[in-house]
Formats: structure tokens, sequence, C-alpha cells
């Protein structure tokens, strides 16, 4: 079956897609528009919905399945879809959203058996205790949420993706260099994106909750290794383990402007910034590069400054 990414430019189409973000905005001439993002198990590709109804803007909610038609084109670019006509998918027809939901690819049950063997690596008691009582609490969205909503690992299963393949590379660290504190590395990594189970609404038409808005994950980590411990008979306040696992979270943006309240001040802090920023950007990097032909240069990655990147015609 066809699907966005199978398109070529100038192309014209009829598809069944997800709507993953329908925000509703208002022309320089007066008129309301709807700035749609669809979806389908190729990818998301943004379109313009211009002069639309208040019944049309009330129709086409995010989460709803559409029979799109319209013609693949490029802007700035970037791909996307310039819209001919929209309808909402019928009964009989394949309207069940989760359908079109990008994943990762690999099975949550690998995934959940890497990450728990990563856990025999924390030594601490004290962290070991408060890293599975957190996961254990929120382990059904940890394996099913994206690891964000448009940028790097957008996909349904990608949260636990991104933190398989930081424990992995920090194993590798760990071997490489003895004198890293591995308690605090394995302990910061499994725990310093579990926060989004919260900031975020889930795998289909992922949006920022309230709290997720108003806090962000990095206050929500916070408080959750806080309301552990205490569970826990710990007290966060005199451990100097949890306080130094606090640190690692709330530092793991590297930078104040990027998000994070302190910068790193432990090695190990240090290096879950680094590992968290390549594992993000190989993401983004590889995702554009699937979605390009060889010889030519991808559409622009906005995360990256809007840099495209070239695919090799040779392996």
């Amino acid at each position: 079956m066809t699907q966005l990414y199978d398109l070529h430019d100038g192309e014209n189409f009829g598809l069944f897609v997800l709507i993953k973000a329908a925000d509703k905005r208002v022309a320089r001439n007066g008129n309301p528009f709807i700035a749609f993002r669809f979806q389908d198990k190729s990818g998301s590709m943004d379109g313009m919905y211009w002069s639309a109804t208040d019944r049309e803007i009330q129709a086409f909610q995010a989460g709803k399945v559409v029979y799109l038609k319209g013609r693949r084109d490029t802007y700035n670019g970037t791909p996307q879809v310039k819209i001919e006509a929209i309808r909402l998918a019928e009964l009989g027809e394949p309207n069940d959203p989760t359908l079109y939901v990008e994943s990762i690819g690999i099975r949550k049950e690998a995934i959940q058996t890497d990450i728990e063997n990563s856990l025999l690596l924390i030594k601490d008691g004290e962290i070991a205790r408060v890293v599975r009582r957190i996961l254990k609490d929120h382990q059904d969205a940890f394996y099913s949420y994206p690891a964000a909503k448009r940028l790097h690992h957008a996909v349904a299963g990608g949260l636990s993706f991104h933190t398989m393949t930081m424990l992995k590379i920090a194993q590798s660290l760990l071997e490489l260099y003895p004198q890293l504190n591995a308690s605090l590395l394995i302990g910061g990594i499994v725990l310093h994106d579990i926060g989004k189970t919260i900031e975020l609404s889930g795998p289909i038409s992922t949006e920022y909750t309230l709290k997720g808005q108003l806090m962000g994950h990095i206050v929500l980590i916070d408080e959750l290794i806080d309301r552990a411990a205490r569970d826990l008979n710990i007290d966060p306040d005199q451990s100097e383990a949890i306080i130094l696992l606090k640190h690692m979270v709330l530092a793991h943006h590297g930078k104040q402007e990027y998000g994070s309240p302190v910068v790193p001040r432990l090695l190990e802090a240090e290096i879950i910034h680094y590992i968290d920023d390549m594992d993000a950007k190989i993401n983004m990097i590889s995702s554009a590069l699937e979605q390009t032909e060889r010889g030519a240069f991808s559409q622009q990655i906005f995360a990256l400054d809007r840099r495209e990147v070239y695919r090799p015609n040779f392996d």
C-alpha cells in the first residue's frame, strides 16, 4: 500500500492518513486555516488547509484518520502535501489510528530485557531501589511512548529505545574508563527522560500535557525521585547518592539555555549529556537520510540549524 514517503515530488495521491497535529491559525487576510501534520508508518508530513470553516476545524482534530487527496510538494527543502480534498474516514474504512503510528521496529520485550540487564550494573542500594521503583511505576508508558513530539525518536516505543541505546553506549564507556561511577551513569540514563511519560500525552498524535507545558520532564523526574525515595524510607535531602542522582537528570541537557536548571558538575553528568546529545542527533540524521535518495541531500533538519545532510552513493 502506498504511503506518504513512497510519493515523489509532483505526484498526485489519495491516501488514508492519521492527523498527528492540527493547529488552527489565521492567515494575513484574516481567514482561519489549519496547519496539519499527517502521519503514516513511513513518517510525517505537513500540509496547510486554507480557509477552513468552523465545522472543519471542529471535525479535523489530532488523532482522527482522514482520507487525504493532494499532491506531494517541497517547501524550503522540506517535503509537504498540497491538500486538494480531505474527509474523515468512515465506518468500514481503515479508521484505526494505531494502523498509522510509526514504531521502532524492535520488540518491546527485547528492549525491556536489555534495560533490566543494565540495572544489574547499579551497585548502590539506594539508587537501585529508587530507579527500579520509578521504572516499575511508569513501565507501561515508558515502553510505549515516544521520546519527543517531533524531533528525535518521535515514534511509538522511542523513549525506551533511546534509553536502551544510551545504556549500550554507557556500558562501552564503563569498560574504557573504569573510574566512572556505574550506579550514577546507568541510573541517570534510565531516569533522564522518564518524566516524558507525564510530559507527553502518548504515542498517538502526541501532544504536551498541561504539566508538560508548565513544568517539563526535567522538573517532573526530580519530583518522582523525591517521591520514590520517601516511599522507600530514604531521605532525599540527606542521601548523597540520591542528591547526585538528581543532579544527573537535572543537568542532562548540558546548559541552562537548553532547559537544564543546573550545568553538569559531575563527570558522569557531563558524559550523560554527551551520550544523550549524540544519540538524539544520530537518530535525527538517520531518519532524514532514510527518506533521502542516494547522491542527494536530505531535507533541512530543524534541530541541526536547518542543515541538509548528504547521503553518499556507496555503502
